[in-house]
């Protein structure tokens, strides 16, 4: 079982999960793009009853593609982005990779959204490509 810990920048956020990781990926959606200002977002799949939280962070819900609420939540303070629920995967946390404490054992296997991925990214070949997010 894996052991993650990881916080905000400012380290009022602090969380920890251990779990095995449902998946790894690179997003490229447009909403990943807007929030971390980058190309994509590396988010890191647990099971959201693993996942536990300490400090209060804020919440953005806005409309994912398939119409469903999604939920974004961030450090009020220092705007860190911390995890990602969305109401069509309700038993899972998309925890954004930057945040972890302990980044060394990360390897994504996957990309999703490519359709929306910049053009001038480099696609992984030895990763899942997914246009979208898969089922």
């Amino acid at each position: 079982m894996q052991q993650m810990s990881g916080g905000c920048l400012c380290g009022q956020i602090r969380y920890s999960a251990e779990a095995e990781p449902i998946m790894t990926a690179i997003c490229h959606c447009n909403d990943c793009q807007r929030q971390t200002g980058s190309a994509f977002a590396v988010v890191i799949a647990v099971p959201r009853p693993a996942l536990k939280i300490q400090g209060q962070a804020k919440t953005f819900q806005g409309q994912g593609a398939s119409g469903k609420p999604t939920h974004r939540h961030f450090c009020p303070d220092c705007g860190s982005p911390i995890f990602v629920e969305i109401d069509v995967m309700p038993d899972v946390a998309f925890v954004r990779c930057g945040t972890l404490d302990d980044k060394t054992w990360l390897r994504p296997t996957a990309e999703v959204w490519c359709e929306t991925a910049q053009p001038w990214t480099r696609q992984h070949l030895d990763m899942q490509r997914f246009q979208r997010m898969p089922g």
